[in-house]
């Protein structure tokens, strides 16, 4: 399978790049890139949520009413989880939501979702290149020769460019990644993905 090569312009350069059929022209196992995203997201979570149970409610413990004779029931605690202000019954406590995932099946995953955008035609491959300084207003030159001002885009570089990185950090819906950092939901939110010359050659070997 080839792409055509296109400039940081926009234009096609006329040169065509090869996608390797075990990396963008497999069939999409959908499984695994649920699980893939599912990991992705319980390991953003922090934990940290937390109610108060009956030992840490900060109440008098003296009992309410007397046990008999006012024809209602018997409290004996103002921190009973049936008052207002009082404890939470099985209320969240922290805890951690991670979990691990196969190598392959993380692999297999983003080969699935890769192979999805070729067939939609949602890739494109870029010539490799830099920018001597940071500059905000180049990269958003660059997004708007591809159409790319109000989509979800992601850049795949090999190996990053600090210039790169720092021009295209501040912008809304655009991420600028490495090949070893590349993960499956970065792939899935994004409506374009952008591949440098440098970038396929090295997903095709790896």
């Amino acid at each position: 399978m080839q792409l055509s090569v296109y400039n940081i312009e926009g234009k096609d350069t006329g040169k065509k790049v090869t996608l390797s059929d075990d990396v963008f022209g497999i069939e999409p196992n959908e499984h695994t890139v649920y699980l893939d995203v599912k990991q992705y997201l319980a390991n953003q979570r922090q934990g940290t949520h937390k109610t108060k149970e009956r030992w840490e409610v900060n109440y008098s413990t003296r009992k309410m009413l007397k046990q008999k004779g006012t024809g209602g029931a018997r409290h004996g605690s103002r921190k009973a989880n049936i008052y207002v202000g009082g404890a939470r019954t099985f209320g969240p406590q922290p805890r951690d939501y991670s979990f691990s995932l196969n190598k392959k099946v993380k692999s297999l995953a983003r080969k699935s979702v890769f192979s999805s955008k070729v067939k939609e035609n949602l890739v494109k491959v870029v010539e490799d290149f830099t920018y001597e300084a940071p500059k905000t207003k180049q990269f958003i030159k660059f997004l708007d020769s591809f159409s790319l001002t109000n989509k979800k885009s992601i850049l795949v570089l090999d190996g990053l460019n600090p210039n790169v990185v720092l021009s295209g950090r501040n912008i809304p819906n655009t991420k600028v990644v490495n090949t070893n950092s590349v993960n499956t939901y970065d792939l899935v939110n994004a409506e374009i993905v952008l591949l440098s010359v440098s970038a396929v050659a090295a997903l095709n070997e790896r």
